[in-house]
């Protein structure tokens, strides 16, 4: 089911209104030159101004918008001299910290309306807002700003495509969804389907539900939690793998958001007492975005997760996941050999797939046949075979991979080796000419042989089969507007293992601080820990003599494997993340 949840708007640009260089209204208007002030401070050089003459005689437009289409000067250099000539303060919102107590003056749907933001405090106890620069000298809204917040105001100019991009960061939909909860009905009957149906496509559920799939698309979120309680209805989002709490709202809410989440998904809402599973598809911004969803009844009503299947995800190249040179080298001759088994390990939501995904996008072309087999399918990609699993009709991971080996493919991808069946196959498959990706859960890189030996599959089999394990961990990537550097314990550094010898010059090392950009947190993003293994002679022999994980681990370190945290503690030297965020997810 595809429902349409969200829109766009482009920024109005603002250039037109500075006619030839002055400001849009205000007592200095008649003598100001935006033109001579960007050229007296170095931002334009006489050549350019030359130049963008030029180019604004030919389109007979004014010359400051000319410099701007002519990207001889940025819209906000030219914003930035325009309110400076005005007396006013120019803010970078991106990079600006917001005060909390100011951004509460004002109510999210008073700012969303004058599409202005408070961003802290001015000199005399004044709010301190962010206008766009047509509003600086607009008396009415500053009447309207004192009324509405009870504070006397002063202005500062900011981009106004910036204040859009802040306002919905902060204010979120929290206003609405609160709006929303105590306007819907509370007489819905749970055990009433056809009162249940007909509450679900009433308005303010099909909007309180579509606020938070838009919200949490937005929070770059990559599972929603809908989960009842004893008294109310908690709604969390995973962001950065950490779950964070984002509304609560009544219990009498429960039946009707939960069985439009089912309505949406496809899934039966007449039958409560069993896990049930459901995809939905969304358009967000004119972007189709997939949501796997499923059900669990617990005490107090079922509980919903939803993860956010964003396609962007599954065109990733292994660039973009933060391989050290002797790691992707490492990987690299196993991916591009035409046989042999890659396997990838690591818990849920580290990343494996993704990681399998934008390996198979390097070495699927034209030219070669790649088949996978998923469950479930969790993104589309062009051009691939793609194979759901269907345990209710018969079609488990070992009777699909034994048709795929009937279809003629050169590339095959199992999503995970669950069982020895499973295993036994993709063994054989990757000694008879074919290049097999899979998962398998294990704890590291070297446990991947253990594991398969325990599944039941002859050691020899194993050694021979298998080309490199990649094991992953993900962690949260430092804010890049916020991150500051700390000054290093060292002798807690040495304790958790940080490669730091007496007498060398301390690590430079950076720790959260936490902005309006990363939504006070500290961390925006995630990147991998890898630790790749790749299976030479020696470790081979160890796989036939059923040796332990810790000597395979031996010899496989002293081939120059770096280990999981390793790995972290090289990505905190370069200042992507924390000593705190690489203890958090390795050992």
């Amino acid at each position: 089911m595809t429902v349409h949840i969200g829109g766009s708007c482009a920024d109005d640009s603002v250039v037109n209104s500075l006619r030839l260089g002055r400001p849009p209204g205000g007592e200095h208007a008649a003598k100001f030159d935006a033109v001579k002030v960007l050229l007296s401070s170095g931002r334009i050089s006489a050549e350019q101004i030359r130049a963008a003459e030029l180019f604004a005689a030919e389109r007979d437009i004014p010359l400051l918008q000319a410099l701007v289409e002519s990207k001889l000067a940025s819209q906000a250099d030219v914003i930035r001299v325009t309110a400076q000539e005005m007396g006013l303060d120019f803010v970078e919102l991106s990079d600006y910290s917001l005060d909390s107590r100011a951004t509460a003056r004002l109510s999210g749907v008073h700012a969303k309306r004058l599409n202005v933001i408070p961003i802290g405090w001015a000199a005399e106890g004044r709010l301190l807002v962010a206008v766009s620069i047509t509003q600086a000298h607009n008396l009415m809204l500053n009447d309207d700003l004192v009324r509405l917040t009870r504070c006397k105001i002063a202005f500062a100019v900011a981009l106004k495509g910036d204040i859009t991009s802040k306002i919905n960061q902060v204010y979120r939909a929290e206003d609405e969804l609160a709006e929303l909860s105590s306007g819907i009905a509370s007489d819905a009957d749970a055990d009433d389907l056809s009162m249940l149906t007909e509450v679900t496509e009433e308005a303010p559920i099909v909007r309180f539900v579509n606020l938070i799939i838009t919200q949490a698309i937005s929070d770059r979120a990559s599972d929603i939690h809908i989960e009842p309680t004893e008294r109310d209805l908690r709604v969390r989002y995973r962001i950065d793998g950490v779950l964070q709490e984002q509304n609560r709202s009544p219990r009498q809410m429960i039946p009707g958001v939960i069985s439009r989440l089912k309505i949406m998904a496809e899934i039966n809402i007449a039958e409560r007492r069993i896990p049930q599973d459901g995809r939905m598809s969304v358009t967000h911004n004119g972007q189709k975005i997939d949501l796997r969803v499923a059900t669990l009844p617990t005490v107090w009503g079922e509980k919903v997760v939803m993860r956010i299947l964003d396609n962007s995800t599954a065109q990733l190249s292994l660039d973009d996941l933060g391989f050290s040179t002797e790691n992707f080298t490492r990987y690299r001759e196993s991916y591009i050999k035409p046989y042999g088994m890659i396997l990838a390990t690591g818990p849920t939501g580290s990343g494996k797939s993704t990681t399998l995904y934008a390996t198979l996008n390097i070495v699927s072309t034209t030219s070669v046949n790649a088949i996978t087999v998923e469950d479930p399918v969790e993104y589309r990609i062009p051009g691939i075979n793609q194979v759901q699993v269907n345990a209710k009709a018969g079609l488990s991971f070992a009777t699909a991979l034994r048709s795929i080996l009937r279809s003629d493919p050169d590339i095959v991808l199992v999503g995970e080796i669950r069982d020895h069946e499973t295993a036994q196959i993709a063994v054989e498959a990757a000694l008879t000419g074919h290049l097999v990706l899979s998962t398998l859960h294990t704890n590291d890189a070297p446990s991947a042989i253990t594991r398969l030996v325990e599944m039941g599959i002859e050691p020899f089999l194993v050694g021979s089969a298998l080309d490199c394990v990649l094991a992953q961990r993900l962690c949260r990537r430092l804010c890049p507007k916020c991150k500051k550097p700390a000054d290093p314990d060292t002798a807690e550094l040495v304790r958790v293992g940080f490669p730091w010898r007496e007498g060398e010059e301390p690590p430079v090392i950076y720790r959260p601080v936490g902005c309006s950009n990363c939504s006070r947190t500290g961390y925006k993003g995630r990147l991998a820990l890898q630790e790749v293994m790749s299976v030479t002679e020696d470790i081979e022999r160890l796989a036939v003599g059923r040796a332990s994980a810790e000597e395979i681990t031996r010899v496989a370190r002293s081939h120059g494997m770096a280990t999981l945290r390793e790995d972290g503690w090289a990505k905190v030297a370069t200042g992507v993340t924390s000593v705190e965020e690489i203890l958090r997810v390795s050992v």
